[in-house]
């Protein structure tokens, strides 16, 4: 099993900042919105440095769509911020009537996703943000899994054409993948090889697959652990490749089960290779308020539950 190191925890909002302070150096088209959440967003230097590419829309998110939607228009490539929660639930009519449906190039981009979010609580915490972005047409919709896949990402978007959400988080995580990594939209990455068992994860869940696949290993399990940062287009051939050598799957993911990665992981195998299948996310459940750790360990997001959805899945086998 290939062994990945934490460089040193960061937040996955603060790879966002990053990628778009050296997108206001480079892509001189790129211009940032954001609903009253800078300091959330990370993004100060990019404010700084470009003023005259900034537009502070306020709390007025449906509003911030709109006027994402017309820069396009000009040539612009826009870059819109607020939480996951704000930048879906609170705006998906306008993203689906003046985004999606008219391929507008827009980066739908969303901190403090899922239970991480923490002390907020429920009302903050979306869960369903994946599925209801999965599901309009021609959106890209892409989770990376720490502070150095989030910038690859942020920069790899500004260069490809039409709407995408990006989502990522706020606590500080296991930064692990490479600094220069070439950021492949709808590729997914295989991060050990195994011939037991398949986990294939997004987002925070891809570090924790790691620590669960590394105590697996000491019991003599040979996991094959797969990074899908990019949730939609889904890198089916990976997926189907991996489940006919290992003959079963445990996705994992900071999200409801119902309309997630692993329902996008079910209808590949379902279509293609049938195959057995544990699902690590939450139950169609609300979150609340607490810390990460504490969510995590409750809803069952954590490695020591991916550990026990692989023992279980492999005696469906």
């Amino acid at each position: 099993m290939t062994k990945y190191t934490d460089q040193g925890k960061q937040d996955t909002r603060s790879g966002y900042g990053a990628g778009m302070t050296e997108l206001g150096r480079t892509n001189p088209n790129v211009v940032a919105l954001c609903a009253d959440l800078v300091g959330s967003l990370k993004i100060q230097t990019f404010i700084d440095e470009n003023p005259e590419r900034f537009f502070q829309i306020g709390i007025a998110e449906a509003n911030m769509m709109g006027i994402a939607a017309g820069l396009t228009i000009g040539g612009k490539i826009p870059f819109t911020g607020t939480f996951a929660n704000f930048s879906t639930g609170r705006v998906y009519d306008q993203i689906r009537q003046s985004i999606a449906y008219s391929d507008k190039n827009v980066k739908i981009c969303a901190s403090h996703a899922g239970v991480t979010l923490g002390e907020d609580g429920a009302t903050h915490q979306i869960l369903e943000d994946i599925g209801l972005m999965k599901m309009l047409p021609g959106m890209t919709v892409i989770n990376p899994c720490d502070f150095n896949q989030t910038k690859a990402a942020t920069l790899a978007i500004a260069e490809h054409h039409g709407p995408v959400y990006l989502r990522f988080g706020r606590p500080k995580v296991a930064n692990f993948t490479p600094v220069d990594q070439k950021f492949e939209i709808g590729k997914a990455l295989v991060l050990s090889e195994g011939t037991d068992v398949t986990i294939v994860a997004t987002g925070h869940l891809v570090w924790e697959s790691l620590l669960a696949a590394e105590a697996l290993e000491n019991q003599g399990i040979s996991v094959e652990v797969i990074d899908i940062h990019t949730i939609k287009p889904l890198d089916e051939e990976a997926i189907i490749k991996s489940a006919k050598k290992t003959g079963c799957v445990v996705s994992a993911e900071e999200h409801n089960f119902l309309g997630g990665l692993g329902e996008s992981v079910s209808r590949t195998l379902a279509m293609h290779h049938p195959t057995p299948q544990e699902f690590i996310a939450t139950q169609d459940t609300f979150g609340e308020s607490g810390t990460p750790e504490q969510l995590m360990e409750k809803y069952g997001l954590n490695n020591k539950a991916i550990e026990a959805a692989v023992l279980k899945v492999m005696k469906r086998k």
